[in-house]
């Protein structure tokens, strides 16, 4: 065992393909830290392909801003400055990028992450202030690879940003969003990414005939998932239209909210209350 070889001693390939399995909290804080063969292998732009920002805490008091801080002797941490960091290290290779849920991301940061990520295949996008969502079609138009997309909620601008799709992303194939789907929402999403295969609209107000109009227009759907709506229920004839699906998910989906209200126009209002 003591003339077996050392860790730091395995070749630069192997540690490459051991690195690009961790998370960027690992990449930042452990590895580079073991040894100048294990920083250097860290380095590598295939370990910064895969940039998933929701298993972070960017909260200043957290624990790994504060780790953050102290290892790279810093007197400011900021979730930009981290982004940055982690695109400028994939040397433009990223191709899946999951912005944070709750805390940190900006519209300055989807712009750079646009103009800094040209292959992006998987894009999870950051809720935004509402007059800065008229900016989000343009910026995905630039995303000529996407394939898939979701959102934490449905932007205003949702009809732009399918048109947007459609011109520019010939490989684009699923859509995450929730919000009230509107019968100009369903228009966009039948008109412009007729040939979707996945499609998550769990938590939405959505009325049955808009469902329906998705099934119909949707015909290459593989996957539909539609659990805890309010606005349908999964009875016969739902089950009979959507039995061409081979997922078909709708658990938890009701008519109405618990307090009673039964409606078939979509409002957004209920959306809140689920």
């Amino acid at each position: 065992m003591a003339e077996g070889r050392r860790w730091e001693a395995m070749e630069f390939d192997c540690l490459v393909n051991i690195f690009q399995r961790l998370g960027i909290e690992e990449l930042t804080l452990g590895v580079p830290f073991v040894c100048k063969s294990w920083y250097r292998a860290s380095l590598d732009p295939i370990c910064w392909k895969v940039l998933n920002f929701q298993e972070l805490d960017f909260m200043p008091w957290s624990n790994f801003s504060k780790r953050f801080m102290r290892q790279y002797s810093l007197h400011h941490f900021s979730f930009s400055g981290f982004m940055k960091l982690a695109i400028n290290r994939s040397h433009g290779d990223v191709v899946e990028l999951r912005f944070p849920l709750l805390f940190g991301a900006s519209l300055k940061d989807l712009v750079h992450a646009s103009d800094r990520c040209p292959i992006l295949k998987i894009a999870v996008l950051p809720k935004l202030m509402l007059e800065d969502e008229e900016h989000i079609p343009e910026l995905v138009g630039k995303w000529k690879d996407l394939e898939q997309l979701e959102m934490e909620s449905k932007p205003s601008s949702f009809s732009e940003i399918a048109t947007q799709i459609s011109l520019n992303c010939q490989s684009f194939n699923g859509l995450r969003m929730f919000g009230s789907i509107k019968k100009e929402d369903v228009l966009a999403i039948t008109k412009s990414l007729p040939k979707i295969k996945y499609l998550c609209l769990s938590r939405s107000y959505l009325c049955k005939k808009e469902l329906l109009a998705i099934v119909d227009g949707c015909k290459e759907l593989e996957k539909l998932i539609v659990n805890d709506c309010v606005g349908f229920e999964a009875d016969e004839e739902v089950l009979k239209r959507a039995s061409t699906i081979t997922t078909f998910e709708h658990n938890g989906s009701k008519l109405y909210v618990d307090f009673g209200y039964d409606t078939d126009d979509c409002d957004l209002h209920y959306v809140h209350v689920i």
